[in-house]
This record gives C-alpha cells, sequence and structure tokens, in this order.
C-alpha cells in the first residue's frame, strides 16, 4: 500500500506549492523528470526502480517499445485493468492500443524500496482529457511481478501554471 492516498498527495502538493515535502522514511523522491532527461537504453543499468517504471510504460505507450518492459517485467506479472486481470502479454497488448493516443507527462516516485514502488504520472489522452495515475508497483527478483493502479480523470490540464508542457513529452 502506498504511504500516501491520493488525496494526501494532492493536499501535500497544494499545501507546499506543488513541491512535494513529504518523504517516508527509505524513500527516494527524484521530483518530475523531463522526457529530454530520460537515458539511453545502454544506461539503463543504473536507474532506479521509479525511472524504469516510468521509462518503460512511456516506451511501450507512445513507441510500441517493449525491450526495457520485457527486461523489468517478471515473466509471471499480474495487474488489473479496469477490473480486468491481465498478464504480462495481455498487459503489452493493452499499452501497444495506447499508442498513438496517450503522451506520458511526468512521474514523482512517492516511495521506493526494494519490494515497492509508489510512483504518480499524468497522462493526456486524445488531446483534450488529462488524468492522473497513481501506482503501486510490486517486485519480485527485482523485476515487477504486479501493480494496481488509480486513474482520475483530471477537470484541468495539469501542465497550466507548471514548469513543463505536453510538447516536452512527445
Amino acid at each position: 500500500m502506498c504511504p500516501l492516498t491520493y488525496q494526501a498527495f494532492q493536499k501535500t502538493r497544494r499545501t507546499t506549492g506543488g513541491d512535494l515535502k513529504r518523504e517516508p522514511m527509505g524513500s527516494q523522491s527524484i521530483g518530475l523528470v523531463p522526457a529530454n532527461k530520460l537515458k539511453p537504453l545502454s544506461e539503463e543499468k543504473h536507474m532506479t526502480k521509479g525511472e524504469a517504471f516510468d521509462k518503460a510504460w512511456r516506451r511501450a505507450i507512445q513507441k510500441g517499445d517493449f525491450a526495457l518492459y520485457d527486461e523489468i517485467v517478471h515473466p509471471d506479472y499480474e495487474s488489473v485493468n479496469h477490473g480486468v486481470k491481465l498478464d504480462k502479454n495481455s498487459s503489452k497488448r493493452v499499452l501497444l492500443k495506447r499508442k498513438g493516443k496517450v503522451i506520458m507527462g511526468p512521474y514523482e516516485v512517492l516511495y521506493e524500496n526494494d519490494e515497492f514502488l509508489c510512483i504518480q504520472r499524468f497522462s493526456r489522452v486524445n488531446k483534450y482529457v488529462y488524468i492522473s495515475m497513481l501506482s503501486g508497483v510490486h517486485y519480485k527478483f527485482g523485476k515487477v511481478i504486479g501493480q494496481q493502479t488509480m486513474r482520475e480523470q483530471l477537470d484541468y490540464d495539469p501542465s497550466e501554471g507548471q514548469d513543463w508542457n505536453w510538447e516536452d513529452y512527445e
């Protein structure tokens, strides 16, 4: 379970002017990461779990590239997507269907250790639908074994008034 609920996360962001000040013990908070700062595939061995997770899903959704996804996801991976249980291959098909429709925006690691990652991400779907996602990701032998993601459709563009824009992530 994430140490911060989505509502607590949003409240913390509002009260700190957008900067997450609260860090659970033993966590690594890496803040928002611009797309142009993502490392090339050759440097991925040095990434945190949050960096690798975001990059793998981003590449799968935006480019249809599953190389990193296959590297970091356990063969016995399972997730639940809108109430439907998915294995690794089914999940890949779902991600591939989003290609060209979804822009993955910035992310923030809320908590990370050897067994668990809690990550918050923004996405834009079909240009005018904005979504905030909070994912709890479980690891087994250093690989993603499962995840649960809560999605909330936003009634505003989360890039407005921030130091990033969607074009940075296309």
